[in-house]
């Protein structure tokens, strides 16, 4: 073949490459906020094809609420009615502090089938994946919340739906900071059952050495201190509180420094275990 008619070939084949590409302008990189919107709204995707992720929203409330109310409400409170008004917000919190386990499962799981290793390759804001993952929690928590207070028949927030809602907004706050604690658990584990029963383990303890089911004041006077230092109990009392009509400032006030305190900790070391992670 003469030198002529190889150029011709290669012109012909640089056309038709060039007309089977797109003479479109190139997609624009996507900033952050985009970008850890479209992993929220993966998140959320989740939730839609794996229902089963809101069992414990749905069953820990309905378990924990029949059984404290009306098996033992009459001892703890006289009455299973001034029980649940005292329950409620204490179930509230479990339920919500409990499901944040599920944030290191899932970014667990996602290492463990290399999905995380294509996210990393994208020309993305590297940790809009972390992010995305716990605003789509976000959104799990809301649901959580609803289904809590719609299942409290009975009970009576005398602070109204702008009680209700104030509580709800501090709840979700905290759940989404203590969120990062498991996300650097997950990125530290190995399979996501250990992640899972590890997290759930902690975060139950918590939760019952606390002044959700009962007041510390009736427990003996060594674990009502260690109760009191116990952050979940802040929480519970500023959420009754809110509920109530009350404004308990200086619990909010120390929460909120909590919150951005287990942040500034937790999201540096969880960024950099995901960009070395293997």
């Amino acid at each position: 073949m003469t030198d002529s008619a190889s150029k011709a070939n290669a012109t012909i084949a640089g056309g038709a490459l060039r007309s089977a590409l797109s003479s479109r302008e190139r997609p624009k990189r996507p900033n952050a906020l985009s970008a850890s919107l479209t992993f929220g709204w993966r998140a959320l995707l989740k939730i839609k094809h794996v229902p089963e992720q809101l069992f414990d929203a749905v069953g820990n409330p309905i378990i924990f609420t029949l059984l404290f109310t009306y098996l033992l409400g009459g001892a703890i409170a006289g009455s299973p009615g001034a029980y649940l008004q005292y329950l409620i917000p204490g179930i509230l919190v479990q339920t919500v502090i409990l499901i944040t386990a599920y944030t290191g499962v899932n970014l667990n799981t996602d290492i463990s089938n290399g999905v995380a290793d294509r996210f990393r390759s994208l020309p993305i804001w590297r940790p809009s994946v972390i992010v995305g993952a716990l605003l789509g929690d976000m959104a799990r928590y809301t649901l959580a919340s609803a289904i809590v207070l719609t299942l409290g028949l009975g009970y009576r927030a005398e602070g109204g739906f702008v009680g209700v809602l104030q509580s709800v907004v501090l709840l979700v706050v905290f759940a989404f900071s203590v969120s990062w604690i498991w996300t650097a658990l997950g990125l530290v584990l190995r399979p996501p059952t250990s992640v899972q029963w590890v997290s759930v383990l902690i975060l139950f303890v918590i939760t019952v050495a606390s002044n959700v089911f009962v007041d510390p004041k009736t427990m003996p006077a060594w674990l009502e201190t260690a109760v009191g230092y116990n952050p979940i109990t802040h929480l519970v009392s500023a959420v009754r509180s809110l509920m109530s009509g009350t404004m308990p400032a200086g619990d909010i006030a120390w929460l909120l420094v909590g919150c951005a305190v287990l942040v500034a900790i937790f999201a540096p070391i969880t960024m950099r275990l995901y960009r070395n992670k293997e």
